[in-house]
């Protein structure tokens, strides 16, 4: 929690492409991971490679979020009681850090989710399927007329659910007033 994380390939809200490019590709990636593409193909870069990075991004997003609602939950509101200021200044450096790091990261999801869109603009095309063929009689489809007995079975059904989400209204009204009990009586309690 106190410890900032470590920071990936791109993480400083700059595409991977641009933040290291005086390294060989063998020296810019960690073990385990896909080596970046050689300094001639950084134009060339595949859509797929971009969501895998923000797949990561959204991954270091997650984390970051995480981290911040961790540490307003470790922080005690101001009752009366004088905590150190040091303290309060500390954490709210963090936050600082961490609410400056997370704008970053959407930033860069940003450039990411934008890049990709317009690579693969060109793949995006209408299906021609659902356009209407002009000169041509369309086909005419009979559509018959439900049974009584299938009309009967979908009312029997459409009553079951209906019931059980009464049922489960009941239980989540019946939930809500419980934990509204337990915290009342857990500030009584203080």
């Amino acid at each position: 929690m106190a410890a900032s994380l470590p920071q990936k390939p791109g993480m400083a809200g700059m595409p991977a492409q641009q933040q290291q490019p005086h390294l060989p590709p063998s020296a810019a990636s960690a073990p385990g991971q896909q080596p970046l593409p050689p300094q001639g193909a950084l134009r060339e870069i595949s859509p797929v490679f971009l969501c895998r990075i923000g797949q990561e991004t959204v991954q270091d997003i997650v984390t970051r979020t995480m981290e911040i609602f961790q540490i307003t939950r470790a922080t005690q509101l101001p009752n009366g009681v004088t905590q150190s200021q040091a303290m309060y200044q500390d954490r709210f450096g963090k936050l600082q850090e961490h609410l400056r790091q997370l704008a970053l990261l959407f930033r860069k999801l940003r450039l990411l989710y934008e890049r990709c869109v317009e690579m693969t603009s060109d793949l995006q095309e209408e299906p021609v399927e659902l356009l209407p063929i002009v000169g041509e009689e369309l086909l005419s489809i009979k559509v018959e007329p439900c049974s009584a007995a299938v009309n009967q079975e979908r009312k029997e059904v459409l009553e079951k659910v209906r019931l059980k989400n009464h049922e489960m209204k009941v239980l989540m009204d019946q939930m809500r007033n419980l934990l509204w009990d337990v915290n009342a009586m857990l500030t009584l309690r203080k």
